[in-house]
């Protein structure tokens, strides 16, 4: 009874896990430059892996803001046409005006990492982003969206 018992759970471990999402975003925002021990681990290695190469005080300000990072998944698509991956966004103080940031993946790409910052001087004059809208196409076709609670 026992050698069944480690299979079975395996095999009911796996049907629990389902197809990945078709697009997930991870949003970490950078407020400040000090590298404190109190901080939780996960939270200190992201903050350096952003500052990574940055020597200066003045570069190290320039990476402070918001980073957003898109992860697609679409092996069924492969051949399809082109992945586009788009990220639409507002800021505190440039009003209503949308700005758009977008990457391009070839067709036979079937998974992918988008990265996206509003960073530096553009997070300091304009503010940090309050709604967000991101989406992937393939060939003109949306495969999947994610916006924030304020997106119209």
């Amino acid at each position: 009874m026992k050698h069944l018992l480690l299979p079975l759970t395996a095999v009911l471990l796996a049907a629990c896990a389902g197809p990945p999402e078709t697009l997930v975003v991870k949003h970490y925002m950078l407020r400040d430059q000090e590298r404190s021990g109190s901080e939780d681990p996960m939270v200190r290695m992201e903050k350096s892996r952003r500052l990574h190469g940055a020597v200066s005080m003045a570069e190290r300000r320039q990476r402070l803001g918001q980073y957003f990072t898109l992860v697609w998944h679409d092996p069924e698509g492969v051949g399809q046409g082109e992945v586009e991956v788009l990220f639409q966004y507002q800021q505190g103080a440039s009003a209503s005006r949308v700005k758009v940031m977008k990457k391009t993946f070839p067709a036979d790409a079937a998974e992918g990492v988008a990265d996206f910052a509003v960073i530096g001087d553009d997070y300091f004059d304009n503010g940090k982003v309050l709604t967000w809208r991101a989406s992937v196409t393939r060939g003109g076709r949306e495969l999947a969206s994610r916006q924030s609670y304020l997106w119209r």
